[in-house]
């Protein structure tokens, strides 16, 4: 008898979830196997699998129309089908799955893999595939995949690795490519489906590992790797993965943000792309210039807030915290409570519909009523509700006053902001404290408050920029291999991508980091002392080719010139010579051989 447990989930989470988790538990039990099943419904999860039951089970189904977390089910057997298949082919359906599980189906000798005890005997020559994915797919994506490559090579191993970044999955992993494969790595701070390696050793870890120690990530990962089916390696450890996972409220504002963005930015550009007509030209009903700022300031901009509201109400409370979340989100608009008021909302909507999901039990013939009528009225009536008599108000004086000081403030205070979010642009390079500065200046885009925006994107762009010329004009400073990548990473500053700094800082912390703190703090702190003000959110320097987009431009020029450069003479200083030592007699080591 197999230990299998079930997932099942449909796009209204209604009929079909529930139909499906039926047929597969009557199904399995008439097959003699022990099944459990959790349903995704419209008003949230159902009958939950806790971590003793998902530990035990031999086998995963995903029966589902829609994605599904599968990260607690990492290193077990899954199959995953359409609800409608589990419900007309259910017997079939446990059938494969039964024979996806180590020691209830038959091995086939010619495609047996390594043993975990092979995996830790072995010294090289491993086949190995990697997948590498962040929440944006555009830098560390791509630095994790560069990384693994030369560390493979270093340790004669041959790797493949399909990188699933901001256009979709490059390099895609073949069938054949996994089913030849040794050992997986997974180094992901998004979620990647482990389903496609189901029998092989698999090592998963976060893509900021990968990027500043991939021969450690592959050093672990042949001795940490744990085989699909839950087996911990001999010798190995049976301890989580270190995928880094941030909890609480943070977790919940970062969802929120990674789906506001690409609003944001599409937006802002439309807008800045409609002062190529002139700073004015849009007030003239008709024109491209009008058309450009309706779609950027008159439906991007407005979708901003309920977006970023709607998602973080959805990172707490699942699909029922949307509906309240998305309308509290539209309400701060309407009451010109900006950004704050979006977040506020947000939490507002998540925990309600939290506490009335987990809280409010019906009669069991009513209970078809609470997703679709129950939850959404009573949380929406409830989050409404305070948005227009207790937040809003409050929430609005707040951001006006805080509009108010920011744009007629002193200059003294203008460059302690400026020195302040420049400095937090640097300090992880697309980390935490870097996203809190530009997710602050984004905010305040919709109050039409543009400084702030300006000195982040300088302060942004000035640490892969002062990295790529002290490579240029120091290179006895620096290895072969730094002054190529520094190539790379002055495209990238270019681009406004901080994360192009960061293995040179990952390398050599306690020199990098200063010198780029000196260097955006002084690019953000010029910036603000000029009232250079920015509209698009995202570009870097192909944004100043924009008429108007910028203003001053000049001085903008300035501080992202001069923060470059500060970077570049604090590295210089900071960074020793990589000269070879001398010899007793004087002459270095090359040259006495």
């Amino acid at each position: 008898m197999a230990k299998l447990i079930a997932v099942t989930s449909c796009p209204t989470g209604i009929a079909h979830s529930l139909m499906a988790a039926e047929a597969i538990k009557r199904t399995a039990d008439l097959m003699g196997h022990e099944m459990q099943v959790e349903v995704h419904g419209a008003e949230g999860t159902t009958n939950r699998l806790d971590s003793e039951t998902i530990a035990a089970a031999d086998a995963v189904l995903l029966a589902a129309d829609i994605h599904v977390e599968t990260e607690p089910f990492e290193g077990k057997p899954m199959l995953t089908v359409s609800t409608g298949r589990a419900i007309r082919e259910t017997q079939a359906v446990i059938e494969e799955l039964i024979a996806l599980a180590p020691g209830l189906a038959v091995a086939k000798p010619a495609q047996s893999d390594p043993s975990p005890a092979d995996s830790d005997t072995t010294s090289g020559g491993r086949r190995i595939v990697a997948i590498t994915a962040c929440p944006t797919g555009i830098a560390h994506t791509f630095m994790a995949a560069d990384a693994l490559k030369k560390a493979a090579g270093a340790a004669g191993d041959s790797i493949s690795v399909e990188t699933q970044g901001s256009v979709g999955a490059k390099n895609q992993l073949s069938d054949e490519d996994i089913a030849a494969a040794d050992l997986v790595i997974i180094a992901a701070d998004t979620h990647v489906d482990p389903s496609r390696f189901a029998g092989k050793p698999l090592y998963s870890t976060s893509v900021g590992a990968a990027v500043k120690g991939a021969a450690d990530v592959i050093a672990k990962a042949k001795t940490e790797a744990s085989v699909a089916g839950g087996t911990a390696p001999a010798g190995g450890t049976t301890d989580k993965p270190a995928k880094q996972k941030i909890d609480g409220p943070y977790k919940h504002l970062l969802t929120g943000v990674s789906y506001m963005l690409p609003i944001v930015v599409a937006g802002g550009l439309c807008i800045a792309l409609s002062f190529v007509f002139g700073i004015d030209a849009f007030k003239e009903e008709g024109t491209l210039a009008a058309a450009l700022m309706a779609i950027g300031g008159g439906a991007a901009f407005k979708l901003m807030i309920p977006i970023l509201s709607g998602y973080i109400a959805y990172s707490i409370a699942d699909r029922p915290g949307l509906t309240p979340g998305l309308i509290g989100g539209m309400l701060a608009v309407n009451l010109e409570a900006g950004f704050l008021g979006g977040i506020i909302s947000g939490f507002l909507a998540g925990y309600i519909a939290l506490v009335i999901r987990d809280r409010i039990n019906l009669p069991k013939n009513f209970e078809g009523l609470k997703p679709v009528l129950v939850i959404p009225l009573l949380s929406t009536l409830a989050v409404g509700l305070l948005m227009i008599y207790v937040v809003g108000a409050p929430v609005k004086l707040i951001m006006d006053t805080m509009t108010t000081f920011l744009q007629g403030m002193g200059s003294t205070n203008a460059v302690i902001l400026g020195l302040i979010l420049g400095g937090m642009m640097a300090v992880d390079m697309g980390g935490p404290v870097n996203k809190a500065a530009y997710t602050f200046a984004v905010g305040l885009l919709t109050s039409d408050t543009y400084m702030p925006m300006a000195a982040v994107m300088a302060a942004g762009m000035t640490p892969p920029l002062g990295i790529a010329i002290a490579t240029l004009i120091g290179g006895n400073r620096f290895t072969q291999a730094e002054r190529e990548a520094g190539k790379a990473a002055g495209v990238l500053g270019l681009s406004f991508i901080t994360e192009g700094a960061i293995p040179f800082a990952a390398k050599d912390p306690l020199r990098v980091i200063p010198a780029a703190i000196l260097g955006s703090a002084a690019a953000g702190a010029i910036s603000m002392y000029f009232g250079v003000g920015l509209h698009a959110p995202h570009g870097g320097i192909f944004v100043l080719a924009i008429p108007n987009a910028v203003s001053p431009l000049g001085w903008y020029s300035v501080a992202i010139l001069t923060g470059t450069l500060i970077t570049t003479l604090a590295l210089l200083v900071l960074k020793p010579s990589l000269e070879e030592p001398k010899t007793s007699s004087g002459l270095s080591s090359a040259a006495s051989r």
